[in-house]
């Protein structure tokens, strides 16, 4: 978040300090604490390192933007009901701290269902998303949204220019955050633009994926808690996912706090209404969001004006006042040296193998780059996203289409596996340095029907029927491939001539379409998932004999069954 209201003051309430202890304690249990240079806490350990790291923006969602340290009170905020002094009418009552403006808790509520539809898996709660909206914006200042849930002014971090914060060169030319030198944190769930690109959402139905939406922003947050099939209801899990947003173990305890605080009870106030926060993680408190207006400087006392010189015995009148000697003059600053992903001069493959895989099945090789200077060295602690493009349904493992990987120590970014949908053709993987204006990598990858090599019919049972009859039996196949069940195999079911003519018949058995009709060929069939191919009814018309029928698959299964048209014996 990107607003400072200044430091927590020593002169706290009893409260205040006490709730200070609370999270000091849950920091002390909090998984991954290690310290940096500075003193700072930080979720070290949370995430794996090097070439295994993945998932998060380095930074996570928000770039790691301050947010509001603010604690809940102690004491449960479960309303208590109390009659309408005007109307008689029972209304909850609860302290102004569990208030949520309508609209941002509406749009909440809506992206708990959403995600409840779309990956009932993960468990969010939208208590949580109160809490992450709580710490980063104070519920879009306070619910200040349009009936729409678009906030009245953009709700901006700071500059991420290296100054104090993470340093990220501008993404997005300025189109979400209003900067073309730096990029900044945007919106009521503050997303930096090179996240909210591919992360956003569009919920509430008008076309946009706008991140100052409280709508867009909140089913975003939402999607991106439950990225890689994390199961929220496990504590471990949900730790996990708020560290990915924002890499902090004070965050993550300072969300836990205020989710633990909604989950008691809360209730809903009009929009503009809610409390507003009022400390930021952010130690400078000079430093005033962008978002925020400037506090009217207070008008300068005028000088007092300059007592006389006293004149020296003898002297005959003032003297001038003694020069003072010059200021010291303060050396220049050292240049602040570069950061690893400024050093990058482009990308290399990195012995990246055939990205070939069966529709369903995982690809047996991964998308490897390096990141590279000028002078072709790798270089580490960079940020490589990549992004599946493409009609496809394939995904990364975890059902991701966009995965971001750090460079470990030679410079080498993999990407997670890829498995493949249903649909089959070529798609894109095309790797990027976050935070850098560099070309890409693309890769292709293809992925193939599913295969059969062998057919056999599960019954033995002859298949016999009389002229204008139909049969007994319908015809059942089983497909394997390479021994193993062949299950989704496209198949294709025909009436032939003969064994050496496979063209159709026009006599003889056939089939019937949805209107009755006679047909003697079959198109888009398909084995189930233990690869078993069951035929419609065969019927037989007036001509009698010994015919066949060929079924055959993708992968070059092929069988053919003999059906026999005899009259009855008398």
């Amino acid at each position: 978040m990107a607003a400072h209201f200044g430091r927590l003051r020593k002169g706290a309430t009893t409260t205040a300090v006490a709730a200070v202890a609370v999270a000091a304690l849950s920091a002390s249990q909090a998984p991954g604490v290690t310290t940096d240079d500075l003193g700072r806490q930080s979720a070290g350990a949370a995430q794996p390192s090097g070439d295994a790291k993945t998932g998060g923006e380095g930074g996570g969602a928000t770039g790691d933007s301050p947010y509001y340290t603010d604690l809940p009170p102690l004491k449960s905020p479960n309303p208590s009901p109390s009659a309408s002094p005007t109307t008689g009418t029972t209304v909850s009552v609860g302290e102004a701290e569990a208030g949520i403006p309508a609209t941002v808790l509406d749009a909440y509520k809506k992206a708990e269902a959403e995600l409840r539809a779309s990956k009932p898996g993960c468990n969010l709660p939208w208590q949580l998303l109160a809490a992450i909206g709580k710490v980063e914006s104070g519920q879009a200042r306070g619910g200040r949204v349009d009936a729409s849930g678009t906030t009245y002014s953009p709700i901006l971090g700071p500059k991420l220019d290296g100054n104090g914060f993470a340093l990220i060169a501008d993404t997005d030319n300025g189109a979400y955050d209003g900067d073309p030198a730096y990029d900044r944190a945007v919106g009521p769930m503050q997303f930096i633009p090179s996240t909210w690109e591919w992360a956003g959402r569009d919920g509430n139905g008008d076309g946009k994926k706008d991140p100052n939406n409280v709508y867009d922003a909140a089913l975003a947050a939402g999607h991106y808690l439950c990225r890689f099939d994390r199961d929220l209801s496990v504590q471990s899990q949900m730790n996990a996912a708020i560290l990915n947003y924002n890499n902090s173990t004070e965050y993550l305890n300072t969300v836990l706090s205020w989710l633990e605080y909604y989950r008691k009870g809360t209730h809903e106030v009009p929009d503009g209404t809610g409390t507003l926060p009022s400390h930021s993680s952010n130690s400078d408190p000079a430093s005033p969001s962008p978002s925020t207006p400037a506090t009217p400087s207070t008008p300068s006392t005028p000088s007092t004006p300059s007592t006389p010189s006293t004149p020296k015995p003898g002297g005959g009148g003032s003297t001038s006042p003694t020069p003072k000697p010059p200021a010291p003059t303060s050396p220049a600053p050292s240049p602040t040296p570069p950061t690893p992903t400024q050093t990058v001069d482009h990308l290399e493959d990195a012995n990246t193998g055939t990205l070939t895989a069966t529709a369903g099945s995982a690809f047996g090789a991964k998308v490897a780059v390096r990141a590279e200077s000028k002078a072709s060295k790798g270089v580490a602690k960079v940020r490589v996203r990549f992004t599946i493009i493409g009609d496809t349904d394939a995904t990364f493992t975890g059902g991701e289409s966009v995965a971001t990987v750090v460079t470990g120590s030679a410079g080498t970014a993999t990407a997670p596996a890829l498995v493949a949908g249903e649909k089959t053709g070529d798609f894109t993987v095309r790797a990027t340095v976050v935070g850098r204006v560099l070309g890409g990598l693309d890769y292709t990858a293809t992925v193939t029907p599913r295969q059969a090599d062998t057919l056999t019919r599960t019954g033995d049972t002859a298949l016999t029927c009389v002229p204008g009859g139909e049969f007994a039996d319908q015809v059942e196949l089983k497909a394997t491939y390479k021994g193993a069940v062949a299950g989704k195999v496209a198949a294709t079911a025909t009436l032939i001539k003969s064994a050496d003519d496979p063209t159709e018949n026009d006599k003889g058995p056939y089939f019937k379409d949805a209107d009755g009709k006679a047909i003697r060929t079959l198109t888009d069939l398909t084995t189930d998932a233990d690869g078993v191919l069951k035929l419609p009814k065969l019927y037989a018309d007036d001509a009698t004999g010994t015919f066949l029928l060929r079924v055959n698959t993708t992968g070059g299964a092929v069988l053919t069954v003999e059906l026999k048209v005899a009259a009855a014996a008398s």
